[in-house]
């Protein structure tokens, strides 16, 4: 299981949201055209903070695009430290996943990053068809293919793949889902856990929510293999609104600061 250091905000964050939704095991190996809850112009913006502290901001984009002249979702993913932890710990995170619009499967990912002197650039082809990944690491200079699972998902498109194929059927509280990912050179497999439904209380009013929680790897960052626990909209748009993440020091938390261009009606509640 791959383990997420508390010094890269960024990857959390899509780490957190990679697991939110997730249909049948069917919905993995076969996906079909489904209504899609997002659209071009979608864009979220989060504070990621411990206790009181800001820790670091991240944004979540669409716009529409082509590659290889094809029609796709192009969705942009950037984080950086903010304030004092900047001082300390400098990160600049840009993340692209250009992806099918209709299937919400990947084409070509594209991460180029900065954390503290730490640097990778590199992009990743998917050949569907073949099962195969083409990664060009570019900071290399490295051009290598493996073989990845039926639909994989790179850490960015499986967070627009799992808000779409959001099971309609009730979900019975303690199911385990799971989904195939390909992130750098390496094939995962993830797993989360259904907790029910909560009202949640945020700045912009009481929300109705999904609650769910990943299953992540014990030790040096997390205290237990489960304590992490994130939240979405009950509606039609699926948005990430909370993540909280008990560390072996403290907690951190991700909320969601601004949005615009949903695709359908927030729902909070009136009092």
């Amino acid at each position: 299981m791959m383990e997420i250091k508390k010094n890269k905000p960024f990857i959390f964050l899509l780490f957190c949201f990679s697991f939110i939704l997730k249909g049948q095991e069917a919905d993995v190996s076969d996906p079909v055209e489904n209504i899609v809850p997002f659209k071009a112009g979608e864009w979220f913006g989060f504070r990621i903070h411990y206790g009181i502290f800001n820790a670091s901001y991240a944004t979540l984009s669409l716009t529409q695009d082509t590659i290889n002249g094809i029609s796709v979702i192009h969705a942009k993913g950037y984080g950086k430290t903010t304030g004092l932890a900047r001082w300390f710990f400098k990160v600049e995170d840009h993340y692209d996943s250009f992806f099918d619009e209709k299937k919400i499967i990947p084409y070509h990912f594209i991460r180029d990053i900065y954390e503290g002197g730490y640097t990778k650039d590199l992009e990743i082809d998917f050949d569907h068809e073949q099962q195969l990944a083409h990664v060009n690491n570019k900071k290399h200079q490295k051009k290598e293919t493996f073989k990845i699972k039926k639909n994989s998902q790179d850490i960015l498109s499986a967070f627009y793949y799992l808000r779409t194929f959001y099971p309609e059927r009730d979900m019975i509280v303690g199911e385990d889902f799971d989904i195939n990912m390909f992130f750098d050179n390496e094939n995962y497999h993830f797993k989360l856990k259904f907790l029910g439904k909560e009202t949640l209380s945020s700045k912009f009013g009481k929300i109705k929510c999904v609650k769910f929680r990943p299953v992540v790897q014990a030790g040096r960052v997390f205290k237990e293999q489960e304590s992490v626990t994130l939240w979405v909209s009950d509606d039609k748009n699926r948005i990430p609104l909370k993540v909280k993440a008990d560390l072996a020091i403290g907690s951190l938390e991700i909320d969601l600061e601004n949005f615009k261009n949903v695709k359908f009606p927030f729902n909070i509640l009136v009092d």
